[in-house]
């Protein structure tokens, strides 16, 4: 089973984060996902990851029909946008708490508050497919949402993440 940080690493998770819409959260994600595989792969200009079109991938997907999944969370996912200059192995992951929830048009018409998104790269994305699911299940657990709702920095959303992962089967 995949685990909560398998994609995610602390400096991808963002607290009290103030977004008033959910395209306004997909431009975050795009533009914190290409500033981290920019500096990860030390890009110059013209090989840089464009924030637009990691926010265009999701937004498409988003198009085709919500990504949240209840209880206030959201799931967005997407392949990434091709890079020619970097050929990336794994999906990359952001997790946001967000300051206010936002309308998400999600299917209890609950807003979201919580989103943890990931992006995967092209070239393998048949080998993540059950991926989605195993997330959404460790997301589904009223108590670990709880805890990620309480937390109050990046770290503590990390611990309880970490936590989740060591307590899923």
């Amino acid at each position: 089973m995949m685990k909560l940080t398998t994609f995610l690493s602390p400096e991808n998770i963002h607290c009290g984060v103030e977004l008033s819409s959910k395209k306004r959260a997909l431009e975050f994600i795009g533009k914190q996902v290409a500033e981290n595989l920019n500096r990860q792969f030390q890009c110059d200009k013209a090989q840089e990851f464009c924030p637009i079109d990691c926010f265009a991938t999701l937004f498409k997907r988003e198009k085709l029909g919500s990504t949240a999944i209840n209880n206030g969370v959201a799931l967005p996912h997407a392949k990434l946008p091709k890079n020619e200059y970097i050929q990336l192995d794994e999906p990359i992951a952001i997790f946001l708490q967000l300051d206010t929830p936002i309308d998400y048009e999600a299917q209890d018409h609950k807003d979201v508050d919580l989103i943890y998104a990931i992006l995967f790269p092209e070239q393998n994305c048949e080998q993540y497919k059950g991926c989605l699911q195993n997330i959404a299940q460790q997301l589904s657990d009223k108590n670990v949402l709880k805890h990620l709702r309480a937390a109050t920095s990046s770290e503590e959303v990390w611990q309880v993440l970490t936590y989740a992962d060591q307590h899923t089967d």
